[in-house]
């Protein structure tokens, strides 16, 4: 049985320092043991980490397009932001990868997919809602994307969005061992999610990991 963190950040993110090893010791602790790994626009720490890691780390990107951001989950290479929605989505399906929605409809961070309309129109495409993020401080956006989920019949995720160590354990989802994007999909739509809502100041690292960024 798995315990997996379905949305998480390493160095590599503008707005995280977590180190691989920090990173190991909390998943340990807590005991993960299967994260994905999906930096903002790129799957370098994703592949680095793999290589590393005791447990099962699925290749991930958080990928920005004109409407918000869309995560492809089981990736081969990295694919570039700005992109147009079905452009983003056509690259991660010609690597065989999963489209999720992360975070959708969440009216505090910029980053978040929000309009309903465009969501509709690519629903066909997508494999996954993030119904639960940990990191998601609005009110009402959970029922909002359940609905969504249910309403296309999609398969629900969630994730802590961890960005530092302290928030990793937030999130976690029982699932079945699988060896293939099908059989994670169907491993995650029998799973079950146990979560909570982190600190609204756990905000506070990634707004310092990204001005510690900007300045070098």
């Amino acid at each position: 049985m798995l315990k997996a963190d379905l949305h998480v950040h390493t160095k590599h993110s503008i707005d995280s320092n977590m180190s691989y090893e920090d990173l190991i010791s909390a998943c340990q602790k807590k005991e993960i043991n299967c994260i994905a790994i999906a930096d903002h626009g790129t799957t370098r720490g994703a592949k680095e980490f793999s290589k590393i890691a005791p447990f099962k780390v699925i290749i991930s990107e958080e990928i920005l397009t004109p409407y918000g951001e869309i995560m492809g989950m089981f990736l081969q290479e990295d694919i570039p932001n700005k992109l147009s929605v079905e452009e983003t989505i056509k690259h991660i399906k010609e690597q065989n990868g999963l489209v999720c929605i992360p975070h959708p409809f969440d009216r505090i961070r910029p980053s978040a997919f929000r309009n309903l309309r465009m969501l509709e129109k690519i629903m066909d495409y997508v494999d996954i809602v993030e119904i639960f993020n940990a990191r998601s401080m609005y009110p009402g956006i959970e029922k909002k994307a359940m609905e969504l989920a249910k309403r296309f019949h999609k398969v629900m995720s969630a994730g802590s969005d961890a960005h530092c160590y302290l928030e990793i354990g937030y999130v976690n989802i029982e699932m079945q061992e699988f060896n293939s994007p099908q059989e994670f999909l169907n491993s995650l739509a029998r799973g079950r999610i146990r979560a909570s809502k982190s600190s609204p100041l756990i905000h506070l690292f990634s707004t310092t990991a990204r001005l510690r960024k900007k300045r070098l």
